[in-house]
């Protein structure tokens, strides 16, 4: 495998395109905003200039990495030539299920379908496609660039030889692979999500202050960044969405989006992205000192 597309230049988006190229992997970037592809870039940028500071990379392996990657605005031009595409797009089911049936039209017959998908069904992503034992996920964490797991999904249709394609691959970007079989939230989510909505839960019910929460579980239980403000980095949409999912997922009332969660997104406090969240962010990040691991 030497071609890749990622589709979505956001935060994940732009991370694995930074991690295929900088491996030497040809990569190219997808996003149907030339803005959204600019702001990746420069991301991307900042980022390997973070690398040359602290003496990981080398100029010389800042421009090659740079000179693997290539910027569409067309799904159709930008994946007609992959071996592999990683779609990382918002995590929204109706704009995933329409993403793989334009892969499956434009993307070689060959070539293997992955989701970066938190917490959607993968068979059901598959099953947009005539080729469901091709499509896989791959679950990166944030920040890519830094984090070593992928939680690589086996969809009910995903082949044996899918499956080691993409565990190899995975290796090769000196990540590490864990399997898990596609249930909502996969491993990684229906752990941690369920975690921070009890922590919301806990604030709204008055039982501690935000950063008392956060605290608790940092120096009590060796949390490098708090739940909540681990939410405000995540997303609070994200977070919601994920709430849903484990919710209609099981069926199960514990896994209820907390009310304070639900009104906090309908007022567009998302957290980072939005400036405000858990904590304000108009200033920057709330903690750098632990914060800064995560940009």
């Amino acid at each position: 495998m030497k071609n890749i597309a990622v589709i979505g230049a956001g935060t994940m988006g732009n991370g694995i395109a930074h991690v295929f190229a900088q491996t030497n992997y040809k990569v190219n970037l997808i996003d149907i905003s030339q803005d959204s592809l600019d702001k990746g870039m420069a991301i991307i940028n900042k980022n390997l200039d973070r690398l040359i500071a602290k003496e990981k990379i080398t100029q010389s392996d800042k421009e090659a990495t740079l000179k693997n990657l290539s910027t569409y605005t067309s799904i159709e031009n930008g994946v007609k030539s992959a071996d592999l595409v990683v779609e990382a797009a918002t995590e929204n089911v109706d704009l995933k299920l329409k993403i793989f049936e334009q892969l499956e039209s434009y993307a070689p017959a060959a070539c293997i379908l992955a989701s970066n998908t938190s917490s959607i069904s993968i068979t059901k992503i598959a099953s947009a496609t005539k080729r469901p034992d091709k499509v896989i996920g791959m679950h990166f964490m944030n920040p890519v660039p830094i984090m070593k797991l992928i939680e690589i999904i086996r969809g009910y249709s995903t082949s044996e030889e899918t499956m080691n394609v993409i565990i190899e691959l995975s290796k090769s970007l000196s990540k590490i692979p864990v399997e898990a079989n596609d249930y909502p939230g996969f491993v990684a989510n229906r752990i941690l999500v369920p975690m921070i909505n009890e922590a919301i839960y806990t604030l709204h019910e008055g039982v501690a202050g935000v950063e008392e929460i956060d605290q608790v579980m940092m120096l009590g239980m060796a949390h490098p960044m708090g739940p909540l403000q681990l939410a405000d980095f995540v997303g609070l949409d994200v977070a919601l969405s994920i709430c849903n999912v484990l919710y209609e997922g099981f069926g199960n009332p514990k896994y209820a989006p907390c009310p304070l969660l639900v009104n906090m997104v309908q007022a567009g406090k998302l957290g980072v992205k939005s400036g405000e969240g858990f904590y304000s962010y108009a200033g920057g990040y709330k903690n750098k000192e632990v914060s800064g691991q995560f940009k």
